[in-house]
């Protein structure tokens, strides 16, 4: 549909139909094309900076709503930009569409990205009455890429009224409260030689990984409360008769704040030099990303999210083992530094299967995640409604308005 077919539309619609029933009857009539495009990014996951097909699908699908696309979006091939409407208050919906390496879409990314497009298609329709701008964006590289971050660096987001999106997770959880995260690549190089002929002409990198993992554990008994270190090893040698002169890993540091992540992130480099030392390897580390932040939420926007949830028969009264998912972090949380932003999580009703499982990524799609994306598209869209809006609404109006 046109712009100018969708803002007619809009016009009559708002004559015969309150606010809340135009949203959900934009969401009830996307919902099979929101569905087919969740399954269609479930089906066929791509690592982070990748995502060819998710973005190429994604633009298609809101330039056919009307949307103005701007695909490669500041330079990364896999981002995008799409407007609707040329207004003074600006809405910004994240979609993320990478997935996880050998586990797919197990953090539902699938689902984030239906259900942001579902909320900025109703929400053009409301775009010449309560002068919006409505701005979709695909964030590439959620999973460790930072690709927020590195779209911030570039200018994005500058300027939003609030950004906004909703990730499914076991149960719904309003606030997001994740850890601030360093990631990191770790490489010792040694030299290689017979393991049993000359061991002695050996400098064994894989020794080096040892030392340091023995480090970490020792580091853990003194690691102040909310902090995380871990990680794995993707390469420990060629063969047992070789002194393996590479090996490689990937670990993370987590902490509250950016600040506090900061002084661990030096303890635990240490770790790393220690196995450096005894080993006498060369260590290299490299950021995969620059470090993400912990979030700094809207309130006022959240409550209106809360609001809105719960009168579509969300629930956030799940017990607190169970909504810990808010504590994962993302490169959202630079976002939020920047504008106003929420991150509220929608439930499948799936515990004890959670994010980052297989488990997990089996109910990313069927019924519970359909209902995610109808019920997080119709509660974001009418969050920002709300939060925009000319006129504050009180908690009666809000069941009907």
């Amino acid at each position: 549909m046109s712009a100018e077919m969708r803002g007619a539309t809009a016009g009559r619609a708002a004559a015969v139909m309150p606010r809340r029933g135009r949203v959900l009857a934009s969401v009830d009539a996307e919902l099979p094309a929101l569905i087919a495009f969740s399954e269609r990014l479930h089906a066929n996951p791509e690592l982070g900076w990748q995502e060819h097909q998710a973005s190429a699908w994604t633009a298609g699908l809101l330039e056919e709503r009307g949307f103005a696309v701007e695909r490669g979006y500041l330079g990364f091939p896999t981002a995008l930009r799409a407007v609707f409407g040329t207004g003074s208050r600006r809405i910004g919906l994240m979609a993320e569409y990478d997935a996880l390496p050998g586990l797919g879409h197990a953090c539902g990314h699938n689902i984030i990205s239906a259900t942001s497009i579902g909320a900025a298609i109703a929400l053009a329709e409301f775009a010449v009455e309560h002068d919006l701008t409505v701005e979709l964006y695909g964030t590439p590289a959620e999973e460790g890429g930072g690709g927020k971050i590195e779209l911030l660096k570039r200018g994005a987001f500058a300027g939003l009224d609030l950004a906004m999106m909703a990730h499914p997770s076991p149960v719904d959880a309003a606030e997001a409260n994740p850890f601030a995260v360093a990631h990191h690549h770790v490489e010792y190089r040694g030299k290689s030689a017979h393991a049993a002929a000359y061991p002695h002409q050996g400098v064994n990198a894989n020794d080096a990984f040892i030392v340091a993992q023995v480090a970490l554990g020792m580091l853990r008994q003194q690691l102040p409360p909310g902090t995380r270190v871990h990680g794995i090893q993707t390469h420990g040698g060629e063969a047992p008769n070789a002194i393996p002169e590479r090996t490689e890993g990937r670990w993370y540091v987590r902490a509250e704040s950016l600040a506090e992540l900061e002084v661990l992130d030096q303890r635990v480099r240490r770790c790393f030099e220690a196995g450096a030392l005894a080993s006498g390897c060369e260590l290299e580390i490299v950021p995969e990303s620059e470090p993400y932040s912990e979030f700094r939420t809207d309130h006022r926007a959240l409550d209106l999210y809360i609001r809105h949830a719960e009168s579509l028969g969300r629930r956030f009264d799940a017990p607190p083992e169970q909504a810990t998912m808010n504590r994962a972090s993302t490169d959202m949380g630079n976002v939020s530094q920047v504008v106003p932003a929420i991150h509220p999580y929608i439930g499948l009703g799936c515990f004890p299967a959670a994010n980052h499982q297989p488990e997990f990524a089996a109910h990313c799609v069927g019924s519970a995640a359909n209902q995610a994306i109808h019920d997080g598209a119709a509660a974001l869209a009418l969050t920002a409604l709300d939060y925009v809006g000319p006129n504050s609404v009180g908690p009666s109006e809000r069941q009907v308005s």
